[in-house]
């Protein structure tokens, strides 16, 4: 069987007994997310790389010692370890992240995985694509948290909740709190989200 249609349990099972390309399947698998969420937290691309790189040397330390506790949710646990790890760079440097975010820095969208479509439908698609992009970096951190990971990595709630040491009814509550935050830009700028 091809690597590619392996699980992430059965590469990292590969990965741990030696072979060493199931662990690069897997960071190409994830490594658009990780990186991502990387990003959009902490808004610096070069401290992203580095935040980015120290994720997955843990990750890869973790597997090789033989303290991976496997449950069926790899890149959630990705995911936390790179959320912990920019939490202790900002508790470090005693700041939040405060710097604007530039047009690209959600990448997102580009994990949806757009079919082929026309050159008309892609522009609109883009446009629709680069406007949430700007909404979501209006809304306070949280929410902006909350929704990357619900829509984007496609976290449960409770995964969520877990993952931020907050219960499950706040993490709802910044979900609900984005959206109702979103729908009242979308009327205040008069934005159209669909074709």
């Amino acid at each position: 069987m091809n690597a590619i249609e392996l699980s992430d349990k059965e590469l990292v099972e590969d990965y741990i007994n030696g072979n060493q390309s199931s662990f690069e399947v897997l960071l190409n698998r994830h490594q658009a997310r990780v990186y991502s969420y990387i990003q959009m937290l902490v808004k610096d691309r070069q401290l992203a790389d580095d935040i980015f790189q120290d994720t997955f040397i843990k990750v890869i330390r973790t597997l090789k010692g033989g303290t991976y506790n496997e449950e069926g949710k790899f890149i959630q646990w990705v995911m936390r370890i790179a959320h912990n790890l920019v939490i202790d760079h900002f508790r470090k440097s005693k700041r939040l992240p405060m710097t604007d975010s530039g047009p690209d820095d959600y990448r997102g969208a580009d994990l949806l995985g757009l079919s082929d479509r026309s050159i008309e439908e892609q522009m609109i698609t883009d446009q629709i694509h680069k406007d949430l992009r700007k909404m979501i970096d209006f809304l306070p951190d949280e929410q902006r948290e909350v929704l990357y990971l619900r829509l984007y990595v496609e976290m449960s709630f409770k995964e969520i909740a877990e993952m931020t040491n907050v219960s499950i009814n706040t993490a709802l509550g910044r979900m609900r709190y984005a959206l109702i935050n979103m729908r009242k830009m979308v009327k205040e700028k008069n934005v159209s989200l669909t074709y």
